[in-house]
């Protein structure tokens, strides 16, 4: 959704929406989520001061996402809150180099007139995610052997615990 910055006057501009499940769509081949069990909820308001724009966003809905461990898909809940600061470049004056602020660092700088809310939207989903997402706390993850899902069946692989140069350790008391 493309929101041109010339229609929101000075104050306060909201929009509410909902992108159904079919929105999403993978960015690269290794992508963590995989699409949305429910439609996602968007509530966003936008507003104006001078050059300046705030975005408040809430995001709630469902994700299909890809367990680290078992490589399983599996549902996730999308919940996210937050707040973006969007500003005009600054002018450069006679090629000289500019410093930013601490302040400048927090904000995100754009191009022309527009804003494009799914590129912020999409962003958003990513910072929602955990480190490293887990079907459950204790998923047993994948024979490294045989590479069947623990988690499913038991499998029959006899597995060496650590390196072999370690061994004479183990019997160490």
């Amino acid at each position: 959704m493309i929101i041109n910055l010339r229609t929101i006057p000075h104050g306060i501009r909201n929009f509410e929406f909902c992108l159904d499940k079919d929105w999403w769509h993978p960015s690269e081949q290794n992508d963590q989520i995989f699409g949305f069990d429910t439609p996602l909820e968007v509530k966003i308001t936008i507003c104006r001061a001078g050059e300046k724009y705030v975005l408040d966003g809430d995001l709630s809905g469902g994700l299909q996402v890809m367990c680290d461990r078992c490589l399983e898909l599996y549902h996730r809940d999308l919940r996210s809150v937050f707040k973006v600061f969007l500003a005009l470049p600054l002018q450069e004056t006679d090629n000289t180099e500019l410093e930013l602020s601490e302040e400048d660092m927090a904000v995100g700088f754009i191009r022309g007139e527009e804003i494009d809310l799914d590129e912020i939207i999409r962003e958003q989903i990513y910072l929602s995610l955990p480190m490293k997402s887990l079907c459950t706390e204790n998923c047993l993850g994948l024979c490294p052997i045989c590479g069947s899902n623990v988690n499913k069946r038991d499998c029959q692989c006899h597995r060496e615990l650590g390196h072999p140069g370690f061994l004479k350790l183990k019997n160490l008391k």
